[in-house]
């Protein structure tokens, strides 16, 4: 089954929670402390593997939760971290964001790793805490929640030739004689619903891959038909054949196909048009192919097209429309038709402006309750144990140097006002 398109969500691990501990050593007077930190959460890694050609491994199972650091021990004994969870897809995934489409990831190469959910990091043990003021704390720091994010996993085959054209021109016909590959073949529409890929060799020793993809019809670049679907493997194609039904045995005229099909190419928005372009005249066996063969080339006037007419039934032409893809894929195997000026490359590094992370708001419950809610503050938050006194009252000077007790004030806050912060509430204190 083919899958080019999931939806998964990520959870990577929280780190470990650091300890408070002490030296409790014979003849160790004033030992101190000794509390371990955590461990690092896994991070959730999504590595390319060359022999994947589907997102099918992800269809049924949509959660992925990567695992916790372990928890630090006495004698300063640090917590293990976690073995990072990786998540192996095929070459041609684009990894993005559910919540704005941001493109995260786009991953392409064999081997190529990137890291969409970040581990969270260890807490630290009470002897990170120890200074001349305080040379004993009795805190420590529970482990960094993981990062979580919702994501869509988007396939675009990385295919060097995309064959197009109208249902039944005879496409998945051509690649099953080029190549190994054993594409569905029928007398009806739409045979193909998914994308075949096939690797061909030409005579002369030069090979690439090509791929067999569903039929257009009109209006394809507005999602009609299987639209989108289709065009989004059209996208990494570096040469496009385009198979044509001279015959026109189908009851099409052979121009308007070629005009019908170029049309939604051009309005996909992503370029499609620049490519490089070979007309396959197919079905040259048939009566009539050849008058409108003639007419066809006096419909195009002066338009500098390639036109390579064959027969898959005979298969005559075959090895020259090979030669000259294989031809037309040297003049072009160094340009790279599927990055904008706009979209960073493969080996390009993205710089990104990262929002300040103390930033918080200010809200108001049904009840009266101060709500104080940000990322900071609330990754401080699930880093501190309320069960010691010590680090309650580090987050309070914590929250105080964020400037959140003067913005309470500022909305009204009074003394014995509650404040709640993901759940947790607390007694504003002047």
């Amino acid at each position: 089954m083919f899958v080019d398109q999931v939806e998964i969500s990520l959870k990577a691990g929280d780190g470990g929670n650091g300890i408070t501990a002490y030296r409790r050593e014979k003849y160790v007077p004033f030992g101190g402390p000794a509390g371990g930190d955590g461990g690092d959460g896994a991070s959730v890694v999504f590595e390319v593997d060359e022999g994947l050609r589907t997102l099918l491994d992800f269809r049924y199972q949509r959660q992925f939760k990567a695992k916790k650091g372990e928890n630090g021990q006495g004698s300063n004994m640090h917590g293990k971290n976690a073995e990072d969870l990786i998540l192996r897809v095929p070459p041609g995934t684009i990894i993005r964001n559910q919540e704005n489409g941001e493109v995260l990831a786009d991953l392409v190469e064999g081997g190529q790793r990137a890291v969409v959910a970040k581990g969270g990091r260890g807490g630290r043990g009470n002897s990170r805490f120890a200074s001349p003021r305080n040379p004993a704390p009795d805190f420590s720091e529970n482990g960094e929640p993981g990062e979580e994010i919702d994501i869509t996993l988007e396939l675009k085959l990385l295919a060097d030739v995309g064959l197009v054209g109208f249902p039944s021109v005879g496409k998945s016909t051509l690649l099953s004689i080029v190549s190994k590959a054993k594409p569905k073949i029928g007398a009806y529409h739409f045979t193909t619903i998914k994308p075949n890929l096939g690797v061909v060799s030409t005579a002369d020793d030069r090979s690439f891959v090509m791929a067999d993809l569903p039929g257009l019809i009109e209006g394809a670049s507005d999602g009609v038909g299987l639209g989108h679907q289709f065009l989004r493997h059209v996208e990494r194609t570096k040469v496009i054949v385009h198979m044509i039904d001279m015959s026109g045995s189908e009851g099409r005229d052979p121009f308007e196909d070629y005009q019908i099909i170029n049309k939604e190419l051009r309005a996909y928005e992503e370029r499609l048009e620049e490519r490089p372009q070979i007309v396959v005249a197919n079905k040259m066996d048939m009566p009539d192919a050849e008058d409108n063969l003639a007419l066809f080339k006096e419909e195009l006037g002066n338009e500098d097209v390639q036109i390579i007419p064959l027969s898959t039934y005979t298969r005559d032409n075959i090895d020259t429309l090979l030669y000259a893809i294989a031809d037309q894929l040297e003049k072009v195997k160094d340009v790279d038709f599927t990055k904008t000026e706009d979209e960073p490359g493969v080996n390009r590094v993205l710089y990104k402006h990262t929002p300040n992370q103390d930033n918080f708001t200010i809200t108001r419950d049904d009840d009266g309750a101060y709500v104080v809610s940000g990322k900071s503050i609330e990754r401080m938050f699930k880093m501190t144990d309320f069960n010691s006194d010590p680090a309650v009252r580090r987050f309070a000077r914590q929250m105080s140097s964020m400037g959140i007790d003067d913005a309470l004030r500022e909305r009204g806050c009074e003394n014995g006002d509650i404040v709640r912060i993901l759940g947790g509430e607390f007694e504003f204190v002047e």
